[in-house]
């Protein structure tokens, strides 16, 4: 009896310290799963019970049941007595704000992505650390600059016409075009406040994010199967539009769809660079929320239905991205 207790008492000890070192992971897990949850699931199922509740007047809040936020969103508050588009107009506003600008930043991003893969292996570097960098930068700080850039008495307006190009635009009849676009006043060429420099800006914005996303892509791309389309005799553009376009399909949809969620929410470029009636569901959240109205519930059901749009932007892309495959 005394030969075989050691041995057990080993095994027991071995084997209790196995079992140990199983549950630390699972508790790890645990753990990890309950944060997560915590941090990610909670904020969004108290919006969207907050989007139910009730205002009450002198900025405070209620729980509830009630549908008169939503209500509210789509037909007014004053429905069926009297109808109003508001927000759908401003929902509308988020949503092409959002697509032309991402498209606009991967369309500029590509090709400079693509030479940028050309070049040596420093230069990419470089390139990339410059790229970095920038995502430091604030959206206000750069949405100051973008103000001073196309303030109409010491941005580009101002050089336009101290170049005498505002005049040639007046003589060609552009000018007459500017100002049917909403880019120029009965004097000179302006960009504040107008679509073109809130699009503008808002591409800027996540042009760094288009670029580093589709480098990857870009960078593995073997070489050769371009050189061996260009011995067949295809020229740059038919190797671009039969090789490299194919090729990278899916991480191109993929960082356009990120941008589109990422410029779904975006406030300060708006909110500097649009007309107030052509401002976008973010800038309405936040006055809601934080701002003149303080009116919590309807804030949070705005919030929902900007997500929700966005989730079914996302699916529609999704189902044309694959009959476009199965086509192909």
């Amino acid at each position: 009896m005394s030969a075989v207790d050691p041995p057990s008492l080993a095994s027991s000890g071995t084997s209790g310290r196995s079992r140990r070192s199983i549950m630390r992971p699972d508790l790890f897990q645990t753990v990890l799963w309950v944060l997560i949850l915590t941090l990610c699931v909670v904020p969004f199922v108290l919006v969207i019970v907050i989007s139910f509740g009730q205002k009450i007047e002198g900025a405070a809040w209620a729980f509830g049941f009630t549908g008169a936020n939503y209500q509210r969103f789509f037909v007014g508050a004053s429905w069926p007595e009297s109808t109003t588009f508001l927000y759908l107009t401003r929902l509308w506003y988020s949503v092409y704000y959002a697509v032309i600008a991402a498209a606009l930043a991967v369309l500029t991003a590509f090709p400079f992505t693509w030479f940028m893969t050309r070049m040596s292996r420093a230069a990419q570097s470089r390139w990339l650390v410059f790229l970095l960098a920038t995502l430091s930068l604030s959206e206000v700080f750069i949405v100051m600059g973008w103000d001073i850039l196309l303030s109409n008495r010491s941005g580009l307006p101002m050089v336009l016409r101290e170049t005498g190009v505002t005049d040639w635009l007046k003589v060609t009849g552009w000018f007459d075009v500017l100002r049917e676009w909403g880019m120029a006043n009965p004097r000179n060429v302006k960009f504040k406040t107008s679509e073109f420099a809130t699009i503008l800006t808002m591409s800027y914005l996540v042009w760094p994010y288009a670029v580093i996303l589709l480098y990857p892509a870009l960078s593995r791309l073997d070489p050769s199967m371009t050189e061996a389309a260009r011995t067949m005799g295809a020229g740059p553009w038919t190797v671009m539009r039969t090789v490299v376009l194919p090729s990278v399909r899916l991480p191109l949809i993929g960082t356009l769809f990120l941008l589109f969620v990422f410029l779904l929410g975006v406030y300060v470029s708006v909110t500097v660079f649009a007309e107030p009636a052509k401002q976008t569901l973010a800038v309405s959240v936040y006055e809601a929320v934080r701002g003149s109205t303080l009116n919590a519930p309807f804030g949070a059901a705005q919030a929902v239905i900007l997500l929700i749009t966005g989730g079914i932007c996302l699916w529609l892309g999704q189902i044309l991205v694959n009959r476009k495959g199965v086509t192909a």
